[in-house]
């Protein structure tokens, strides 16, 4: 283990002292935090030598053109120390960070967040706070530089990814499938910086780990090594050779958290709370740092404004290769991600001729059929899946493999890891080329919940293909049937959840999530087979989340409200009112959201105000705004069980006499 050095005094002019560039990141952190009265200055100090030597001679960026394609990227995963990042791009000249911006650090409206958030300012490459969230986002961008290097050559792509960690985004158990499926693919332009401080909220990080990080990236194919984190020499050492190795790197880079703080240097005290003004005046005296709050001296300034115009030469460069460039359309094409101009006139005719056909199929096979026909047309699609390829069926004909040292394919195989897939599809989608589409059973949203969470935060086009979506999943029982997740995706702010009845309402939802723009999508489909329902329309009605599919013969007695696989029994259910000369309208809803954005009109012509059935096999929860406080529910109120799918929805009573009775009920 290196020695850590610590700041000594010296009689150099503050402007010229070595370690000022750093200092000027560790003063603004202070002022920030403690004007804030909130946020974190630990980390900051602590990594402030790092992130000068990584900025000043490693890192490809332009402040003046921060989105330019073959830029390096920048991850701060431990995303509390987002003090760092913005007296980064301050420091850098970022035209909308400015020195108001940082003394605004934390407040409503500001670019300065308490957590970088993709889209609020220029630079940040993801939204991070949900500690190894950013780490693993980090692997889907190593991963897509590879894959669109593949495509378009060293004269198009060629950047790396450098990604700062802290102890907190190593604990957390997507570290470790993030680090795995790096390691096996041999991602070499990934570089992980470990603020490998010892600290974390509680206290020393003794109390709960004892793990040797080093090993432990080694164990799993990375370069790594430990160096002094405040020796920028030691430190561009260790960069320059994780630049040169065949493999992901780590650099567990040992600091002191608070640097520079006399009291509060190497305590947990440092990590989440203002220093207090006294201890910043001892700082600034420990730190050889006269100038005022918020003042950088201006040969600091301009030291860092120097460092930033040097990324604008490289995109020049870049430029000018672009433009020579016999791949440049094929590759801005790309990255525009619009699909091709027939994409609208070849589902319609696709989508006819499964009106034509009419096939019996469960909603996963009709996914896949759906895909055949969506990655023929486009090679923007990136599938994959958590090791369930040959059941969730998101593999199409003609994809190959993405492995390491091959990285032209278009199929990843995740592994046992539904975390570290959503968060590596967001990576993808962030990094820019591919929409990226994986696969799970529907059960294990949970483990992929953080991923898909900040899909939607980020509005990022993800497509999660979510299979086996409720106790039609039948044998393997309650551990593997979804009963909440449906009413957890629905709650979750600006996603689109798709439940489709059959096979041409899932190639309408594949068509609306891969034009949906700005928020990801779930598919909930079937395991079970499915008879085509909704036959003989030319236009998409899935677009408008939910229609009539077969209408009252007169005037509406009951309305019954369905998605997937339960809309048959809902038909079924519908013609044994009839027998018993009850009139009732039976209603689609593949999408709820997209329901509740359509006009009241709309709305009120497909709801009717006859009384309403709603019959899911899922959670009531979320039913009620549809049905009403007088409608019915026919679902499930407690876990599966383990049983064919026949049995298991005749004895939780979802079945057409069911419905039968609730509709006698309401009927008269």
């Amino acid at each position: 283990m290196s020695e850590v050095k610590t700041q000594s005094p010296a009689a150099d002019a503050p402007g010229d002292h070595p370690r000022n560039m750093a200092n000027a990141i560790r003063a603004l952190a202070m002022d920030a935090v403690q004007k804030a009265n909130s946020g974190h200055p630990g980390m900051p100090m602590g990594m402030a030598d790092v992130a000068t030597v990584l900025f000043q001679d490693f890192i490809k960026l332009d402040p003046s053109n921060p989105s330019w394609p073959d830029r390096d990227r920048f991850v701060l995963s431990n995303g509390h120390g987002s003090m760092l990042l913005y007296a980064v791009h301050y420091l850098l000249g970022y035209a909308d960070m400015t020195i108001d911006q940082l003394k605004q650090f934390r407040q409503f409206g500001a670019k300065t967040a308490g957590h970088p958030e993709y889209g609020h300012a220029l630079g940040i490459e993801t939204t991070t706070g949900p500690l190894g969230q950013g780490l693993t986002t980090a692997v889907g961008m190593a991963l897509a530089e590879r894959m669109q290097n593949a495509r378009y050559g060293d004269d198009l792509v060629d950047h790396y990814t450098y990604v700062f960690v802290g102890d907190g985004c190593l604990m957390e158990g997507i570290s470790h499938e993030a680090i795995d499926l790096a390691g096996h693919l041999k991602l070499s332009k990934l570089i992980v910086l470990f603020d490998d401080n010892g600290i974390s909220i509680d206290g020393k990080t003794s109390l709960a780990t004892s793990t040797d990080q080093v090993k432990r990236f080694e164990a799993s194919g990375w370069h790594a090594e430990q160096v002094d984190g405040h020796d920028p020499d030691a430190v561009r050492a260790a960069i320059a050779r994780a630049r040169a190795a065949d493999k992901p790197s780590m650099i567990a880079c040992k600091t002191i958290i608070g640097f520079g703080s006399p009291k509060l240097a190497g305590s947990e005290k440092s990590h989440g709370a203002a220093l207090g003004d006294e201890e910043i005046a001892a700082t600034r005296k420990q730190l050889l740092w006269t100038s005022e709050p918020f003042a950088i001296p201006d040969e600091v300034i301009a030291g860092w404004r120097e460092v930033g115009k040097k990324g604008a030469a490289a995109r020049a460069e870049w430029e000018a290769r672009h433009a020579a460039s016999p791949k440049a359309a094929a590759f801005d094409a790309g990255l525009a991600g619009d699909m091709p101009a027939d994409f609208a006139a070849k589902m319609s005719a696709y989508r006819a001729k499964l009106s034509e056909d009419k096939p019996k199929l469960a909603t996963r096979k009709s996914s896949e059929a759906t895909l055949e026909v969506v990655n023929g047309l486009t090679d923007l699609t990136i599938g994959g899946s958590a090791d369930l390829t040959h059941s969730v069926f998101t593999l199409t004909k003609g994809m190959h493999s993405v492995q390491a040292g091959h990285y032209d394919g278009r199929y990843l195989h995740y592994g046992i890891r539904e975390h570290a897939m959503a968060a590596v599809m967001n990576g993808l989608a962030l990094h820019g080329g591919f929409i990226p589409y994986g696969g799970t059973f529907m059960v294990f949203a949970d483990y992929a919940r953080g991923g898909i969470r900040l899909s939607a935060l980020m509005g990022l086009r993800v497509v999660y293909v979510f299979t086996h979506d409720s106790i039609g999943l039948g044998e393997d029982g309650p551990t593997h049937q979804p009963i909440e997740h449906l009413a957890m995706l629905r709650a979750t702010p600006n996603i689109l959840v798709f439940r489709p009845a059959d096979a041409i309402e899932t190639a309408e939802c594949w068509e609306i999530a891969l034009t949906e723009r700005h928020r990801p999508s779930v598919l909930s489909l079937s395991r079970q087979n499915l008879p085509t329902v909704a036959g003989g329309a030319s236009e998409n009605r899935s677009r408008k989340g939910a229609y009539v599919l077969r209408e009252a013969d007169g005037e509406r007695q009951v309305t019954i409200l369905a998605t997937g696989s339960e809309v048959e029994i809902a038909l079924a259910g519908a013609d044994k009112l009839a027998a018993e000369g009850i009139k009732a309208a039976v209603v689609s809803m593949p999408s709820w959201e997209l329901f509740a954005e359509q006009d009241e009109t709309y709305r009120a012509s497909v709801l009717g105000t006859a009384p309403r059935i709603a019959v899911e096999a899922a959670a009531r929860f979320g039913w009620d705004r549809w049905i009403g406080d007088t409608g019915r529910f026919i679902g499930m109120n407690s876990f599966g069980a383990s049983a064919p799918a026949p049995l298991l929805y005749e004895h939780f009573g979802i079945t057409a006499d069911a419905i039968l009775s609730a509709g006698k009920e309401l009927a008269h």
